[in-house]
């Protein structure tokens, strides 16, 4: 939260001023970096959408925390946040991960203190938060751990524990919060009357970790109490009475550079500041917290954890990965958009005029063949092949064609449920007899034949959603 706004300008004034060298390096000394042993994408790219894992975990570092978190414990990703930033930064959304959600978490290649790399095995059917610390996994097993349940992969992480809190929160000089009942929490200590408080530091922290008092009294809730949380640093962040103060910028370079634990990809003021640019485009108001879609644990008598909501989690993760936004923002790239759909318009051959060249370019084993059965008995396609396996995998399924195979591309798209950007204008190729044929690659993100591949293109209106620009009162 903090390097998209101030703390960026905060880096920038600093190493303009005197002995602005020296102290960036300070800074660069204070950052603690590990290996993202291969889980992530290699870092965020300037101009690609953005995908940022931030784990808040429960360990008892720091000065009077001994009475927060599990004893002895290694840290357990306790808060997991994946932030999706749009290509065109005009939007973003932040999805908040149950800690007790259940979860298949992969086998883990994780690099040891020796340098050697030891495989930590997976586990089937385990709480989310056991994704770091236990059995020695690290933040990188929390990545491939997100990637496997959403099939987003993290750009980048960045790891807090409880210090975090208290001391960026102490940094601004507090953080005004809302509450709409009084609570008295013995748990987390949170003891405040219904109304506006600003809280900082040790009161800070309880209030992210209040859950008994507030909703249903469960994580669920917390969670939705910590969106509001950041909400309010977020608008706090960018006040100008945070922009306009050095003692509070320079206060904010030292609690973020010694609270965050980042990956090998981001270990410098310059790499962080590069991030910070590009997500200090963003304004408030489409930034959107959300929640995974889930429902109680039906395998439990107890209710104590939760599992996918199977009806609604997949579109989530679809709307994210496709950059859609959660808000109703105007797009950057709204000609680029209106140029892609008109592929789809305009007159469309017959489907026994259709000649296509069926790719595996990622699907399930078996899918070119089963597709192409499909196309041939069913839609009539008949002038169809199964090329084999594609020389490369795709994330996305795609339709190559020549300009002259347009009315053939329309046609096939229909038949496949493919969008105008699967839509790829390219040179003609030829088939196994030597004829012109479109080609068709059927990506990672192939679910069947028959199965639509349009993505969505706004939130459905019952995924329970708030925007950082709007103040909440805890109830």
């Amino acid at each position: 939260m903090l390097l998209w706004t101030s703390g960026t300008v905060a880096f920038l004034v600093l190493a303009t001023g005197v002995g602005g060298y020296l102290y960036l390096e300070h800074l660069n000394d204070n950052i603690t970096s590990v290996s993202d042993d291969g889980a992530g994408t290699g870092g965020f790219k300037k101009d690609e959408a953005i995908n940022i894992l931030l784990i808040g975990t429960d360990k008892r570092t720091g000065s009077g925390n001994e009475g927060y978190g599990d004893k002895g414990s290694e840290g357990h990703a306790d808060t997991t946040i994946l932030l999706h930033v749009s290509k065109d930064r005009s939007n973003a959304t932040a999805l908040s991960i149950p800690r007790d959600l259940i979860v298949d978490i992969p086998d883990c290649p994780t690099q040891q203190e020796d340098g050697s790399e030891k495989v930590i095995p997976g586990e089937t059917g385990v709480r989310f938060n056991t994704s770091l610390g236990q059995a020695g996994r690290t933040p990188s097993c929390t990545m491939r751990t997100v990637t496997e349940l959403t099939g987003i992969k993290p750009d980048n992480f960045m790891v807090a524990d409880f210090n975090a809190v208290k001391t960026l929160t102490s940094a601004v000089e507090g953080v005004e919060v809302c509450l709409g009942k009084d609570i008295n929490d013995p748990d987390s200590h949170l003891n405040l009357p219904k109304g506006t408080h600003k809280i900082e530091g040790e009161q800070a922290l309880a209030f992210v970790r209040t859950r008994h008092s507030v909703g249903l009294g469960g994580d669920l809730s917390r969670i939705e109490l910590q969106q509001q949380f950041l909400s309010a640093l977020m608008r706090k962040l960018k006040s100008n009475d945070t922009l306009t103060s050095p003692s509070k910028m320079i206060n904010l370079a030292e609690a973020a550079t010694e609270a965050l634990t980042v990956d090998s990809q981001l270990n410098s003021i310059n790499k962080l500041k590069d991030l910070g640019l590009e997500l200090g485009k963003l304004n408030v108001k489409n930034l959107t917290f959300t929640t995974v879609p889930v429902v109680d644990n039906p395998a439990e008598k107890i209710k104590a954890t939760v599992v996918l909501n199977d009806a609604k989690a997949p579109e989530v993760f679809d709307l994210i990965r496709n950059d859609v936004s959660f808000t109703e923002v105007k797009k950057q790239q709204k000609k680029e958009k209106a140029a892609v759909a008109a592929r789809l318009k305009g007159a469309k051959a017959p489907a026994s005029e259709v000649r296509v060249r069926v790719l595996n370019g990622g699907a399930p084993a078996g899918s070119a063949q089963s597709t192409l059965s499909w196309l041939q008995v069913q839609q009539g396609v008949n002038k169809s092949e199964n090329a084999g396996n594609a020389p490369a995998e795709l994330a996305k399924t795609t339709l190559e064609y020549a300009p002259d195979q347009a009315d053939q591309a329309r046609r096939l798209a229909d038949i496949m449920g493919l969008s105008g950007s699967a839509m790829k204008p390219g040179e003609s190729v030829t088939n196994s007899q030597g004829v012109p044929a479109m080609t068709l690659t059927l990506g990672k993100d192939f679910k069947g034949a028959g199965v639509s591949l349009t993505p969505p293109d706004k939130a459905p209106d019952d995924i329970k959603k708030s925007t950082a620009d709007k103040v909440v009162c805890a109830e």
